[in-house]
């Protein structure tokens, strides 16, 4: 295997199983070398936690580019999650647009909304500055609220197969013709993701866990940008992304104390297997 070197841009929420604390040790287990950039410094995740800490780093970004660059570093992948701001967003698109290499990819999990809704520090500026991130990106990777925000469609919570395409094609109109879009169910029962490459959709369907958990987007997004760098194509990437966040929330089922995300960690192991 090609060793690759992936940059991912995201939050540190020191406690709490999400972004980077998820972000680096997937991808290191799916053998890549992982360089990080955090957004931003958290004491805790912010849903359950209350008077957690937060430092904002979005003033280090140019500096740190900036010695990159002077290095002459360069990576084979960049990987964006939760960012901050939308200064940031603007940092991190010179970013996406500079610091790859020749055939790098380039993947934007949007990470600003779930279930109709914004998260609650983001407003409809973000999600306009968000919008310019997707010429940038190879890859997009929304759930269902992301796509509807990003793409100006009424959100649903029943819909069927047309909905999903007619969402899709208006999301590519952002400039971003490959999409995963996440969370995706036609029936109460199951749920899965939908690949949409220069207008042909793929499906995968698995079974629907009723109680979700935090940080599962960022254990998808995370597995699926590992599997994909490792030369999955990008289904069989998704479909391995989906099996393994699965695993992961049934792995953590069953223990009430553990509310604040997922027992990825002793599940990598399958994932390993997943990607021989």
């Amino acid at each position: 295997m090609n060793y690759k070197r992936i940059l991912t841009i995201q939050d540190i929420s020191c406690v709490g199983q999400c972004s980077l604390t998820v972000a680096l040790p997937i991808l290191s287990a799916c053998g890549i070398e992982t360089a990080i950039l955090p957004s931003a410094v958290l004491s805790t995740h912010t849903a359950g936690f209350s008077g957690f800490t937060f430092r904002d780093l979005t003033d280090d970004m140019p500096a740190i580019k900036a010695h990159w660059q002077k290095e002459g570093i360069q990576f084979d992948a960049i990987y964006t999650g939760y960012l901050g701001s939308t200064k940031q967003v603007g940092y991190v698109k010179d970013i996406l647009d500079t610091m790859g290499k020749d055939g790098s990819v380039k993947i934007v999990d949007p990470a600003f909304a779930d279930n109709g809704k914004l998260y609650p520090i983001f407003d409809s500026v973000y999600v306009e500055a968000m919008k310019t991130l997707c010429p940038s990106a190879d890859l997009l990777l929304p759930n269902i609220t992301e796509a509807c925000f990003l793409a100006g469609v009424d959100y649903k919570e029943e819909y069927g197969e047309e909905y999903v395409r007619g969402l899709l094609e208006e999301l590519s109109k952002l400039g971003c013709s490959t999409i995963v879009l996440t969370g995706v169910g036609y029936t109460p029962e199951k749920t899965g993701v939908v690949v949409y490459q220069n207008g042909e959709i793929a499906y995968y369907e698995h079974r629907r866990i009723a109680k979700g958990c935090h940080g599962t987007g960022d254990v998808y997004a995370s597995a699926f940008t590992g599997a994909l760098t490792r030369g999955k194509s990008i289904f069989d990437a998704a479909k391995i992304a989906a099996d393994y966040t699965v695993r992961c929330i049934e792995h953590t089922q069953g223990d009430p104390e553990h509310w604040y995300g997922v027992k990825f960690e002793p599940v990598l192991p399958e994932l390993i297997r997943m990607l021989e």
